[in-house]
């Protein structure tokens, strides 16, 4: 949706893992240190190649560069010369391999220590030498957390306190209230300028909003704002340089299948791309109205396109309307979400969600119907590893808004508003 002050109904169709931040000691976020496995063996990148997929291994302890490893706290990366430990591929199953790559920001290039082990918090799965073995030249990759020996790592210092200034490789650096990815608390709002703004966003709890726009200058709220490059007329070196002063993230281009919303071929999207890719900041897809899951769909082919082309997408946005009020909404909605992770392997942000019924009656569900699905779905998100935002549509509750909407103003929630200022 695009919005103003109101939605323009007219143009619509259709377990938590370990957290927190890395032991580091300042030595080590200065200068990088190896990180042991068993039998004693370092974790080492092949030949001291730093080419984008260089495999990541076990090798006896030699003090190289391609064994010196920096743990940054503020996007919770682990590098060596100068590129990220990454899952290849975003995969999630038990035995991907890890490698060496650019580093990006996404949920394959995340990583926290629990105890003595290293879990990838895009899968939720551990770092793990390959059948047991210390051998050099063993690969390194994904496993369900076992607590064997070949995944437990020793991490130089024992530290539990990240005393490190964290760096980061590209774009605007984080701030308290700009942070970038899943770091940030997954609920969220889509919102337009009303009475009771701030008010209502401190009550419900969010941790991020977004209003289809660039900045924000006219509607600040205590929460991480997320800028957004609606449309091809917004590519603009103005806008983008705006863009850049407002977070670390950005979200693309606003329903691009939609005739009445951003309505760009996919072509003309991926041609406008690399100017989105040049503000440095963490890229979130265009947003399609529909079909996300569909082979051949306006997401897919924009997806096909940019990995051929070598354009960077770091996590897909999603928007989803439900015109089911029964139970079965939930299953609907979260198998989408499913469907569309296991096609791009790729975290995911629900920027816009709700039940509506666009072309029949009733137009919108009951209560029951509405606080039921808002409960069971913020659960099942909030414990779902690639899922890293999410935001209901909307939070005014004003006007013709009033029957989806979340705030009446700044202290009125409602039976909806309730629902959702209770999840996590």
């Amino acid at each position: 949706m695009k919005l103003g002050r109101k939605p323009l109904f007219a143009l619509l169709a259709a377990a938590a893992v370990a957290a927190g931040a890395f032991g580091l000691t300042n030595a080590m976020a200065a200068t990088g240190a190896p990180i042991t496995g068993v039998a004693g063996k370092c974790v080492d990148v092949a030949g001291s190649n730093s080419a984008n997929g260089t495999a990541v291994q076990l090798w006896t302890c030699n003090g190289t560069g391609a064994q010196q490893w920096t743990l940054t706290a503020a996007d919770k990366s682990i590098r060596a010369l100068n590129k990220c430990l990454d899952v290849t591929g975003a995969a999630t199953a038990d035995g991907a391999k890890v490698q060496l790559y650019d580093c990006n920001g996404t949920g394959a290039q995340h990583w926290t220590a629990s105890g003595t082990q290293l879990v990838n918090t895009g899968s939720g799965k551990c770092l793990d030498a390959s059948g047991n073995s210390s051998a050099d030249g063993t690969r390194l990759q994904i496993w369900a957390c076992t607590g064997n020996a070949n995944q437990q790592w020793k991490l130089p210092g024992g530290g539990t306190t990240p005393t490190a200034t964290a760096t980061r490789t590209a774009g605007p650096s984080p701030s308290a209230s700009r942070t970038s990815g899943p770091s940030v608390k997954k609920k969220g709002v889509s919102t337009w300028q009303f009475t009771g703004l701030s008010d209502a966003m401190r009550n419900v709890g969010s941790g991020w909003y977004y209003n289809w726009s660039p900045d924000n200058d006219s509607m600040p709220a205590p929460a991480e704002f997320v800028p957004m490059i609606w449309g091809a007329a917004n590519v603009t070196d103005t806008t983008l340089a705006k863009v850049r002063t407002e977070g670390t993230t950005l979200l693309g281009f606003n329903e691009p299948d939609m005739q009445g919303q951003a309505n760009m071929t996919v072509e003309q999207a991926l041609s406008l791309w690399p100017r989105l890719q040049s503000t440095g900041m963490r890229l979130g897809s265009p947003a399609v109205a529909w079909g996300g899951d569909q082979a051949g769909g306006w997401l897919d082919r924009f997806m096909t396109g940019a990995r051929q082309q070598n354009k960077r997408v770091d996590f897909i946005t999603l928007h989803w309307y439900g015109s089911d009020f029964s139970d079965a909404a939930v299953g609907q909605f979260l198998g989408y979400v499913q469907r569309v992770h296991d096609r791009y392997n790729l975290p995911i942000w629900i920027t816009e969600y709700g039940l509506m019924n666009f072309t029949g009656t009733p137009k919108f569900p009951n209560t029951a119907q509405i606080t039921s699905f808002i409960t069971r779905t913020t659960t099942q998100m909030q414990a779902t590893v690639y899922i890293e935002r999410y935001a209901w549509f909307s939070l005014p509750a004003v006007g013709d808004s009033l029957p989806y909407g979340l705030y009446k103003d700044g202290s009125t929630p409602t039976p909806a508003g309730e629902a959702y200022r209770a999840a996590a």
